[in-house]
């Protein structure tokens, strides 16, 4: 009985991670518990274990006598979040020098991500621009880039306090696409260099659009 109940939070965490992470729950808004054991059909029990599990992921937060939300990042959130993706992606994209190998797998998300742009999708096209970096880090190890599915998710949740994402995303699909070019006629060192100053750039957008949300 309590692996079954495991399996529905699951299962039930899996659904709400998806609408956290694109939008359909924004950020700051509370995760009604008779709503959604209704829309799920399950017990609140069961939703309470999912809610846990995605605190574990800081994708929910409780506060008490309120509810549980989504988290709004802080900026010393942001400003932590691109730091690991400095040290880390920078280091990754370095190290593969003027190797092809593993070139088609980021080639691809650039691919999914221009389909999802001319659709209008610009939720979609945030998602294939997470895997698109997440892609990058796997060129010098998949291990790492597993171990990083929390700040993905994290930095997803930032990308929702730009307030025009089509904007937003499309410059950014236009400077991936860029990057690949760099990375496949100059080597690692160079795309390296495009990509830490591309990481600064994204940064310095994203607390201006958590500053004006402030202000707002």
């Amino acid at each position: 009985m309590q692996g079954d109940r495991s399996g529905r939070a699951g299962r039930v965490a899996g659904l709400l991670r998806d609408a956290v992470l694109d939008g359909t729950h924004p950020v700051g808004s509370r995760l009604s518990e008779p709503d959604l054991c209704t829309a799920f059909g399950v017990s609140r029990n069961t939703l309470r274990e999912a809610f846990r599990m995605l605190a574990d992921e800081r994708l929910v937060v409780h506060e008490l006598n309120r509810g549980v939300f989504v988290p709004v990042p802080t900026a010393q959130d942001v400003r932590d979040l691109y730091d690991a993706r400095r040290l880390v992606e920078c280091a990754a994209v370095r190290d593969h020098g003027r190797r092809r190998d593993g070139l088609d797998a980021v080639a691809a998300t650039l691919e999914r991500a221009d389909r999802l742009a001319a659709a209008g999708d610009w939720a979609g096209v945030g998602t294939a621009d997470v895997d698109f970096h997440r892609a990058l880090v796997a060129l010098g190890s998949v291990r790492v880039a597993a171990l990083l599915q929390s700040v993905w998710h994290e930095v997803r949740l930032a990308f929702h306090l730009v307030e025009r994402p089509g904007e937003f995303h499309a410059d950014y699909l236009r400077r991936n696409h860029a990057l690949l070019d760099t990375l496949r006629e100059h080597g690692g060192v160079v795309a390296a260099q495009e990509l830490r100053a591309y990481l600064d750039e994204a940064e310095a957008r994203v607390l201006q659009a958590h500053r004006g949300r402030e202000r707002g």
